[in-house]
């Protein structure tokens, strides 16, 4: 094919610098075309979380392999060469804010989370509460946080990485391989079969199991499609407890899948892999090495520093628990109990800087698996019982009133449309798949139930890129109005 030339703006050369121009031809797939940028750049820096980014478009071409010529792209296109992730940017009073709704939160019992969990948000309370003493003002106060939802959409912690030469590069442009040995463990009822060993291999978005890695080159035992599935750890850093629970769908309901992993490292591998799998994500998406790294640190900051909380506890003996931890953990444990656990959980959280204490505590706090949840008592159509719907970001959960198990969960990425009778006040609901829902609200207007999915779907359809403006009009059509959507 002939060659043309392509100019690309590249974020990191500076706003005053001119595109970089390339010449490509048609056939030439989008890592290609990365690989020269760099290679022209001639900067030394980590270049994992790069991307192309089309202007016009509006859409990340994260798919390394496609020719520009099946993207449909000529010399006419603007493309901008920057990172999908950007560092959490704090400033006062925004940053205090979102962080005392995440505390809240959490001492409320608002949101669940784990015993470690509690501990370290009581530490990196009171490493923040002492930190704020003596430097108040401290925060940066680059580009203020006008609003929650854009905090949000900013909350992710870059991890500073060895700079990439082109080279390494084109080799991260390929999917990376998972393969290991698991345990794998499906609660059943009258059954006491534990954890049994397997060779697991990760397949774009499934996980297949073989009864050895010899076998590994035959028909797996089982493959597990993870797509849309809800992924949720089960982590005890002292008692080296590396669980992944996995809800599968399934056409009754959803199954239960445990995963056991032996170390940190492992856990922090399958846990990242199944996460992006769960959004329709293989192992090639540019984020799943940063979110492995995301992983390791939360992880990190579990560990129990031997002997060195004691001398910490000598001088810190007058913490004031009841404003670290919730009441149900006061009810469990004494504040001599307490006092220590906070304190050794503070060790690996000391050394952070105000700024990085904020970003570190709202990271973990979105990262639990209930965040996001609002729940509301529905009658769905043809049942008898009232039932519970649980309103994340990006799905619908069905949740059993008497038990509190998940009954089946929905994507809105598969949802074709949903409307409102307002006159019955009933919210029906198409997905693909000819699957379709009805239920009436029981504890809430359907108003509310109507306004949070159209509210989350017009978050999703809000991109990252810098000059990103509120779209006023689709954001009344899906939140207000009487009409099908």
């Amino acid at each position: 094919m002939a060659a043309w030339d392509l100019s690309v703006t590249v974020e990191d050369l500076g706003p005053d610098a001119p595109p970089v121009t390339i010449s490509v031809a048609s056939d030439l797939h989008v890592g290609g075309v990365i690989v020269k940028l760099v290679e022209k750049t001639q900067i030394q820096r980590d270049w994992s979380d790069h991307a192309l980014w089309w202007d016009q478009k509006k859409m990340w071409l994260l798919r390394t392999a496609w020719t520009l010529e099946k993207y449909g792209i000529h010399a006419d296109a603007r493309l901008i060469f920057m990172p999908q992730h950007r560092p959490l940017k704090l400033d006062l009073p925004n940053g205090k804010t979102l962080y005392e709704q995440a505390r809240w939160a959490i001492l409320l019992e608002d949101i669940d989370c784990t015993e470690e969990e509690m501990m370290l948000f009581g530490a990196l309370q009171y490493h923040i509460s002492k930190v704020s003493q003596s430097e108040p003002q401290t925060l940066s106060t680059n580009t203020a946080m006008d609003d929650l939802e854009s905090a949000l959409l900013s909350l992710e912690v870059k991890m500073e990485g060895e700079s990439s030469s082109a080279t390494e590069l084109l080799e991260t442009m390929t999917a990376p391989e998972l393969n290991d040995y698991l345990k794998i463990f499906r609660p059943k009822r009258l059954t006491l079969k534990g954890y049994k060993q397997y060779w697991f291999k990760f397949q774009d978005t499934s996980i297949a199991y073989f009864k050895s890695k010899e076998e590994s080159i035959g028909e797996p035992i089982q493959q597990i499609n993870l797509k849309g599935c809800e992924v949720a750890p089960d982590v005890n850093v002292a008692a080296q407890k590396f669980l992944i629970r996995l809800l599968i769908p399934a056409p009754e309901g959803m199954n239960e899948v445990f995963l056991r992993c032996e170390n940190e490292r492992q856990y922090a591998q399958w846990m990242a892999g199944c996460r992006l799998a769960s959004k329709g994500k293989s192992l090639a998406d540019s984020s799943f090495q940063s979110e492995i790294q995301s992983i390791r640190s939360f992880l990190a900051m579990q560990r129990i520093n031997s002997g060195s909380s004691s001398n910490a506890a000598s001088s810190d003996e007058s913490i004031n628990t009841h404003s670290l931890v919730s009441p149900r953990y006061h009810k469990k444990y004494k504040t001599k109990q307490l006092t220590p656990r906070i304190l050794d959980a503070y060790q690996n959280v000391a050394q952070l800087s105000l700024s990085d204490a904020l970003m570190r505590f709202l990271q973990i706090w979105q990262a639990l698996p209930d965040f996001g949840l609002s729940y509301v008592v529905v009658r769905f159509k043809g049942s008898r019982k009232d039932e519970v719907l649980g309103i994340a970001p990006n799905r619908l959960i069905r949740i059993d009133l008497g038990v509190g198990d998940v009954v089946k969960t929905w994507r809105y990425n598969n949802m074709k449309q949903w409307n409102v009778n307002w006159d019955i006040r009933q919210v029906a609901i198409e997905f693909e798949g000819n699957v379709n829902i009805a239920f009436s609200c029981v504890t809430a207007d359907c108003k509310i139930v109507h306004e949070f999915i159209g509210g989350y779907i017009f978050m999703s359809t809000r991109s990252r890129e810098k000059s990103d403006v509120l779209n006023q009009e689709l954001f009344h059509k899906l939140t207000g109005g009487h009409e099908a959507l």
